[in-house]
């Protein structure tokens, strides 16, 4: 299934921390998942763009919830795409694909004892349900058939190649870890190779 660009409008961003951007918003047709996607340019990409898939995380990217470090992932991307040139894809796939009700019943259940992806399997749910077929849906509709990769988690970057995008380059992001996030982190490192520098991890 082929996307296809549908709209772009120039928002000027104003990140918390003080960090202000201004990003081309773009829009697209014929996701195969039908959901409202978007792309953000930021700089001037080049042949092959610096790209961060972030999923939506209303709590962390909104609310500023430290149980998670999305909040700080996000600002992160927007300023080194901004710098280096290329696209942040924002998936509208909350709670790693769970929806934000089943998230807050995950977080529920992790306060009481579980961690991240047990509390997701004692929901009935996927640990980790989210599908970057769109994302490599967007990036060749955008033009952008090689990237550099701004992510930590290396299931990534094998989906965009298997959906047939070349991973020139996996970049780690920055480890944005405080007293309320760490055993997630840690989780996300331990359980599924997050490339994360936690102590007592190798990475």
């Amino acid at each position: 299934m082929t996307a296809e660009v549908r709209t772009r409008v120039r928002i000027p961003l104003r990140l918390h921390g003080g960090l202000e951007v201004d990003a081309e918003a773009v829009t697209f047709r014929g996701l195969e998942d039908g959901g409202e996607h978007l792309a953000l340019v930021l700089g001037t990409p080049g042949a092959v763009p610096l790209v961060r898939p972030h999923s939506e995380c209303l709590t962390g990217d909104v609310f500023g919830s430290a149980r998670c470090d999305c909040g700080p992932q996000l600002a992160e991307a927007v300023e080194r795409i901004s710098e280096a040139g290329g696209y942040l894809l924002y998936l509208r796939q909350e709670g790693r694909g769970i929806g934000l009700y089943n998230k807050l019943d995950a977080y529920a259940l992790q306060d009481g004892g579980l961690d991240t992806y047990a509390a997701n399997a004692a929901l009935g749910l996927p640990e980790d349900g989210r599908d970057y077929a769109v994302a490599a849906q967007m990036l060749k509709a955008l033009g952008a058939g090689e990237v550099d990769l701004l992510s930590n988690n290396p299931d990534k970057a094998a989906q965009l190649r298997a959906a047939g995008i070349a991973v020139r380059d996996q970049v780690p992001t920055g480890v944005f870890a405080t007293d309320s996030n760490v055993r997630y982190l840690r989780a996300k490192a331990e359980q599924t190779g997050h490339t994360l520098r936690l102590p007592g991890i190798a990475s």
